[in-house]
């Protein structure tokens, strides 16, 4: 009799799930236990799989998105690349505008999923005509049977979330969890988890991470949008210049901004002391614990989970890249580490 052949369905069978690892060394010094959730374990590499699936299933289920239907959506990479990845498995064109503050790692992966991608001037007003947002809205207005995801105003991508991520992470703790930090951009990841943690337990803190040039922090606490506080900034994936439907800013405790520079450090310590090739926003997330930590946030009795949104390879020509470092002038002769890198002739 022939044996079964243990074999999934397709790639989308591993969306979700993704590991709770402890941190040891990064973390040593600081009061409480701290875990990063690696979202990086998705087959797209980043927390991005769950709501490009979830929201595209949703999609079908309500007849939205029909055989032959084209998905548009705006991205500064990771989203994207969720969307092109499932739109192969179901056979959907998918259409990308993009920042162009997105890493070219990024942008060259769009392409090589077979997106086509409009890559869009980082450094405008969201409602400008060449913004990514305003892009893709005339892309789905021009482009018959197209379905806009619009991740930013979906309810979806907090959904996806509080289905997956807020229940993967309190059985993971065996509902231990203290305080859960994460970088908020769409706000989706940090709102959905949150949703769901705070219903298991009120008392679990939720420290949201914006970037300095973002708006979120200040709206958090004031509810009002400044456009005095809009710049450019470098790390990518999180804070905004508009605020997202997609952030609950009520489950949300406090924010912390962190710079693009600290982040960028904080990636690569994270990559050469934990061994997890990690993103530029998770160095973000881990500065911000630091910086948590310092304003006595932890005690020796607190279990931190951190999410990891994605991986290092998608930020070789960024923080990973000497040059990227010395031209944002984060590497010195001072601080510049000698290269491990040696030739054999």
């Amino acid at each position: 009799m022939k044996k079964d052949i243990h074999a999934h369905e397709n790639i989308l069978d591993f969306v979700g799930n993704t590991p709770l690892i402890k941190l040891k060394k990064i973390s040593q010094g600081l009061k409480g236990n701290f875990y990063a959730k690696v979202e990086a374990f998705n087959p797209g590499h980043s927390s991005k799989d769950r709501i490009a699936l979830h929201i595209i299933e949703e999609a079908e289920r309500r007849g939205i998105l029909k055989p032959g239907s084209i998905i548009v959506e705006t991205t500064s990479g990771n989203t994207g690349f969720s969307i092109a990845m499932v739109s192969i498995i179901k056979g959907y064109k998918c259409i990308l505008a993009v920042s162009s503050k997105s890493s070219k790692d990024k942008i060259d992966m769009l392409q090589a999923m077979g997106a086509k991608v409009y890559v869009c001037p980082a450094n405008v007003a969201a409602d400008d005509p060449r913004s990514y947002y305003s892009v893709a809205q005339s892309i789905h207005n021009e482009t018959p049977g197209s379905v806009y995801i619009n991740q930013y105003f979906n309810e979806l991508n907090i959904d996806a979330h509080y289905q997956t991520t807020g229940p993967e992470i309190w059985e993971q703790t065996n509902g231990q969890i203290t305080h859960l930090v994460a970088c908020s951009g769409t706000g989706g990841t940090i709102s959905g988890t949150a949703r769901f943690l705070k219903e298991q337990n009120p008392n679990v803190r939720i420290l949201g991470v914006d970037a300095y040039g973002s708006v979120l922090k200040k709206f958090h606490e004031t509810n009002e949008f400044d456009a005095n506080e809009i710049y450019p900034y470098r790390v990518e994936g999180m804070g905004k210049n508009l605020i997202p439907t997609a952030t609950d800013f009520k489950v949300i405790d406090e924010f912390i901004k962190v710079t693009d520079e600290d982040a960028a450090y904080t990636a690569r310590e994270i990559s050469k002391t934990e061994g997890i090739f990690v993103g530029y926003t998770s160095g973000a997330a881990f500065q911000a614990v630091r910086q948590f930590a310092n304003e006595e946030e932890f005690t020796e009795d607190s279990n931190v989970v951190v999410i990891f949104p994605d991986h290092g390879s998608r930020y070789m020509s960024k923080i990973y890249s000497d040059d990227w470092m010395r031209e944002q002038g984060f590497l010195t002769n001072e601080n510049v580490t000698e290269s491990q890198i040696q030739y054999v002739e």
